[in-house]
């Protein structure tokens, strides 16, 4: 019985993983010997070393595999290796230390800057009622700021300085940081205050945005408000807070703001956070690029 038969009888009998599991495994391992083999025929699975390993693991990613598939493959290898170091039928495991590929983040959504502009410049959009000037004033919060919907939530009047233009944010770990916002904001917040101020003269709550009720808007409550304006100009899968974050970010770095500045607007504690909008902006340029090169 050769080695990789009797690796998938153990996991099959000894250690009872499912069929389905075990041809997983088998796939995984024919692929990996059929790339050495072909490199060079004299190698077998106890001359193999890391170098091997790797340059297999390279070539399913130049083939398009995703990097949870070569983990995958890679995790199939090693459980091999260390069954056959646990049997001495090899005198060494060279996939001890290989690392795989990390897993590639999805890039983050965003809404096109003239979706945003339509939905907040079109006044047949939005009507003269206190819901319709709130939920307009939350949506261009989020996308002038950039701010956390936990950090909306806790917003009060006098984190508001109208006078310089400047809001005080309360981040994560309470740490706080200054944001400063355009006169579209302070017009957009200035009437939403008024009107706020007739419907409720006593409020219960010291919020900045308050419920029909009078009370502190719950998360619930401003996604709801989100989720139904986003709708109106884009057909993006996720409609949320967090979206229109990703949107203030990424239209300031296709505007040339630099990456550091955008850092701090978002109170990111690390710039290497604030890096994948970078990513964002490329798929961007190089869609304008498949479009406007004639070689292209």
């Amino acid at each position: 019985m050769n080695m990789t038969k009797e690796f998938l009888n153990y996991l099959r009998y000894e250690r009872n993983r499912s069929e389905l599991t075990v041809r997983t495994y088998e796939r995984s391992l024919r692929d990996f010997e059929s790339y050495f083999k072909n490199r060079d025929s004299h190698l077998s699975w106890e001359s193999v070393d890391s170098d091997i390993i790797r340059d297999w693991m390279e070539s399913m990613m130049d083939k398009g595999d995703m990097a949870s598939t070569v983990n995958n493959c890679l995790s199939a290898v090693r459980s091999f290796f260390r069954f056959a170091m646990s049997r001495r039928l090899v005198s060494r495991d060279p996939a001890y230390a290989i690392k795989g590929p990390k897993k590639q983040k999805p890039l983050p959504q965003f809404v096109r800057e003239d979706e945003m502009d339509r939905l907040i410049d079109v006044s047949e959009m939005w009507s003269d009622t206190y819901q319709d000037l709130r939920a307009r004033t939350i949506i261009i919060l989020f996308y002038e700021t950039g701010i956390r919907l936990a950090e909306l939530i806790g917003l009060k009047d006098n984190d508001i300085d109208f006078a310089t233009r400047q809001l005080k944010v309360t981040g994560k770990r309470n740490k706080q940081r200054i944001v400063p916002f355009g006169q579209e904001l302070e017009s957009a917040l200035k009437t939403y205050i008024e009107h706020r101020n007739q419907k409720f003269v006593n409020p219960a709550d010291d919020a900045l945005f308050l419920s029909d009720k009078g009370q502190r808007m719950s998360r619930f409550q401003v996604e709801m408000i989100v989720k139904k304006c986003l709708s109106l100009v884009t057909t993006l899968k996720k409609k949320s807070p967090h979206v229109l974050r990703h949107s203030f970010a990424t239209a300031m770095l296709n505007n040339g703001a630099g990456l550091e500045s955008v850092r701090l607007l978002l109170g990111h504690e690390s710039v290497a956070t604030t890096e994948i909008y970078t990513h964002t902006t490329f798929e961007q340029l190089k869609k304008v690029y498949e479009n406007a090169h004639p070689r292209a």
